[in-house]
């Protein structure tokens, strides 16, 4: 089970949709992590994401910015 924060609401109440993919049942969206990076984006009527890194990330966003992940297997 993972444990993380969502950025946009601090709920922890994600639930894992992918290998790297993450959803927030607070404030429904949806995180990619990939390695060192987080993307968030806002699911959208159509099923489209629309990228809001730009409302939570600079334009580089390093591991001390990431809400910290715990996986067990």
């Amino acid at each position: 089970m993972s444990l993380l924060r969502c950025p946009n609401c601090n709920s922890k109440d994600i639930g894992k949709i992918g290998s790297h993919q993450f959803y927030c049942w607070g404030c429904f969206i949806e995180l990619q992590v990939n390695g060192e990076k987080m993307s968030v984006y806002q699911v959208e009527e159509d099923g489209t994401l629309s990228s809001l890194d730009d409302l939570f990330f600079g334009d580089e966003m390093v591991q001390q910015d990431l809400p910290q992940i715990h996986a067990s297997s």
